[in-house]
């Protein structure tokens, strides 16, 4: 053994070729935590001290080739100044530009996924051979960084700075074959093959039949484009991903600025201008947020992984209510392998689920995410039915019938006498009790609410709710068959809203505050969107339906009434009593157009105005500042709330609802995170501004205290 470390070993194969293994112990992947990163350093030094090393094959002892740095050490670093930062990515370098330069061939057997650090190895070698099923790239840019390790240099000298560019902007993971076209990779074989052809690569170079000098040496450079080349291929990229991008994640325009200033020199000064466009943006709030956002969701992860421990095995699901929620319940249950009955009590509801399934399956399809047979599988795994006749096998009932809780009670009480003893029921309620639901049961142990977010094959989150007589058991099944159905399942407890429309709807409630200040629904809603939200709130309340926004309204302030009950009408009601019920009617807020693909167009009605004006109670002067207080100071509150109130157990939980739900926006990472970064102390001074406005911007106490002991969600 040449060496031997816990996260990497170097042992002689044959005829002076030597194994560089990593294979991190106590771990399931290999990463780039700081161990592995001080035993590179010292692998390459016990190489070069052995002058029988001939060559290098770099291999994995894991399924996985290397998925990147441990991200878990990023909160720490980061943490360091930007002169710090810039000498510790430089001291991370110089051990990759070592391994870079050893004087024998080198060759990365890329056995699985290859991402961010653990492609930057790869790139450092002098040949890459890649197994048909593993995947590279450079995705830091989702975490508002960019590649730290070499990526930006080494990248675009191997393949490139067009395909560079592509590659390192959008963050962009590629299968084999695309690797071996742009040249990322020198040859693709299947899995079982992937050490004799890396061998078979080594051997050659020791022969002298490849040059491998000559395959090193333009990394070592500069970019072999002139002038006029590189303006044409930095500018034009820099406007279209600017573009792309938008100004709220500045990291993939500033990978390109950093290709553009190292471009016209050699590796090293090269690796100086990346380490310091690196600290620069290790240093934004956006890095800070995207980076919690993934340590967040690595948390729901693990969580889930333990509800699996006690869950029973989902092997056949069924769905009360077809229609479109139904149809895509069933579709996606179908999708990701697991069978589903589809009831209905009319034909019309059972043929408009199946045709909700088919159109989804026909475009992805169309997309070339799925293959014809898999299409038709998953047609034959929704079994259409309109009686309780094969209920007896089910595992898990979600029913998903229209949001009255009178029906739903009616509904899920009969369907309990068909199922099995241990059958798990779920009501796909988004606001009505599961404690009050439950009463209609005999084994309300069995029975758990599972809220899926419309549509429900493009929305991640699924609520599962825990009401006050659900088994662990019952919480558990239905985390696991959330999770398989590819769903990102956060259990809650009970109240009204659960968590995400019950933070969701004093938002909305902000939003009707301003419309009765005078204040143009146009301009808040772009002022919002200009915030970060996918939409503002006049034309998310158009998407969602004025009808369920008012009965979700209603609701709430029942549940709620010392801060989300107002007796006088509000917009909601407005456009509710006119019939403008949003996209559905084609009218809400705004008006809708169809576009040219089909889709909807909204368009400013002329005649809202005349709507409106009987629910406007005052015209005050808000400015753009203001605008996004009286919205953002409920939501934030109200998550505080479900926090304290044990709706949610944890910080993480709570921000990942929201942004899984309700798309908050990412680069903020979720409404505890944004008060964190306004600093407690500083929001409950901010809210306070604003306390004549209401019961919804008064601080709670416990938040008052954290603000006076200068303590954060996130520590």
């Amino acid at each position: 053994m040449i060496y031997e470390g816990k996260a990497i070993t170097v042992k002689a194969l044959e005829s002076g070729i030597v194994e560089f293994n990593f294979d991190l112990k106590g771990e399931s992947v290999n990463k780039f935590n700081r161990l592995t990163l001080t035993e590179l350093r010292d692998a390459v030094v016990a190489i070069n001290a052995n002058s029988d090393v001939t060559g290098v094959i770099v291999t994995s002892g894991k399924d996985v080739f290397i998925v990147g740095a441990d991200i878990t050490e990023f909160v720490d670093n980061f943490k360091l100044s930007e002169e710090e930062l810039v000498a510790a990515n430089l001291e991370i370098n110089a051990f990759f530009n070592a391994f870079e330069d050893l004087n024998v061939p080198t060759v990365a057997a890329i056995n699985g996924i290859a991402l961010g650090g653990g492609f930057e190895m790869c790139l450092a070698a002098d040949y890459r051979v890649m197994a048909d099923s593993a995947k590279v790239g450079l995705p830091e840019v989702k975490l508002g960084i960019y590649p730290g390790f070499g990526g930006t240099v080494r990248l675009t000298r191997i393949i490139g700075a067009d395909n560079a560019i592509e590659w390192i902007a959008a963050g962009k993971e590629a299968r084999a074959e695309e690797a071996l076209k742009v040249g990322a990779v020198d040859a693709v074989v299947s899995l079982d093959k992937l050490q004799a052809a890396a061998l078979d690569l080594v051997k050659r170079a020791i022969a002298g039949e490849l040059d491998y000098q000559a395959k090193r040496q333009p990394k070592l450079e500069k970019i072999k484009l002139n002038a006029i080349e590189q303006m044409m291929a930095f500018e034009t990229a820099k406007g279209f991903v600017a573009g792309k991008a938008g100004p709220n994640y500045p990291a993939p325009l500033e990978a390109i600025k950093t290709i553009q200033k190292a471009a016209n020199h050699g590796r090293d000064k090269a690796l100086e201008i990346e380490a310091k466009g690196f600290a620069k943006l290790a240093k934004t709030s956006v890095a800070e947020s995207l980076v919690g956002l993934f340590l967040n969701d690595q948390e729901l992860k693990r969580k889930a992984k333990g509800y699996e421990k006690i869950a029973r095995e989902v092997k056949l699901s069924a769905v009360l209510g077809a229609g479109i929620m139904g149809g895509g319940i069933a579709y996606q249950s179908a999708l990701k392998g697991t069978p589903i009955l589809m009831k209905d009590i009319r034909e019309e509801g059972i043929q408009l689920g199946l045709d909700e399934a088919a159109k989804l399956l026909v475009k992805r399809l169309e997309r070339k995410r799925i293959e014809p047979a898999a299409m038709a599988k998953a047609l034959n795994a929704i079994r259409p039915t309109m009686s309780y006749g094969d209920f007896g096998h089910v595992d898990i009932v979600v029913e998903a019938v229209v949001e009255n809780p009178k029906v739903k009670q009616a509904v899920l009480a009969e369907v309990e006498q068909y199922v099995g003893d241990n059958t798990i029921i779920a009501s796909n309620t988004s606001t009505i009790s599961i404690n009050l639901l439950a009463k209609a049961l005999k084994r309300p142990e069995n029975f758990v609410g599972m809220h899926f977010f419309n549509p429900v094959h493009m929305m991640p989150l699924v609520e599962v709710i825990r009401g006050e007589h659900s088994s662990d058991e019952a919480v558990a099944t239905t985390v696991a068959y959330a999770q398989k159905m590819g769903k990102n399942p956060i259990v809650v407890n009970d109240c009204p809203g659960f968590l995400v429309n019950r933070v969701l709807f004093p938002y909305f409630g902000g939003f009707a505050k301003l419309i009765s200040a005078g204040v143009d629904f146009v301009r808040i809603d772009k002022i919002m969107e200009k915030f970060g939200w996918p939409m503002g709130p006049a034309y998310l309340m158009d998407v969602v339906g004025i009808d369920t926004g008012h009965h979700g309204r209603d609701v709430m302030a029942e549940g709620f009434p010392d801060r989300m009950k107002d007796d006088r009408r509000s917009a909601v009601d407005a456009l509710y009593e006119a019939d403008r019920l949003g996209q559905k009617n084609g009218k809400g807020f705004y008006s809708y157009e169809t576009d040219k693909r089909g889709k909807p167009k909204k368009v400013v009605d002329d005649t809202i105005a005349e709507i409106l004006a009987p629910i406007v109670y005052e015209q005050r002067e808000v400015s753009d500042e203001d605008i996004i207080n009286w919205m953002m100071i409920p939501l934030c509150m109200e998550t505080v709330r479900c926090l304290e109130d044990g709706i949610v157990e944890t910080a993480a939980e709570a921000d990942m609802g929201l942004i899984y739900g309700i798309g908050f926006p990412l680069f903020r990472g979720g409404a505890l995170r944004y008060i964190d970064s306004i600093g407690v102390a500083e929001f409950v001074a901010l809210a306070d501004k604003y306390a004549d406005l209401g019961a919804l911007y008064h601080p709670t106490e416990k938040l008052r205290e954290m603000a006076k002991n200068g303590q954060t969600f996130f520590g």
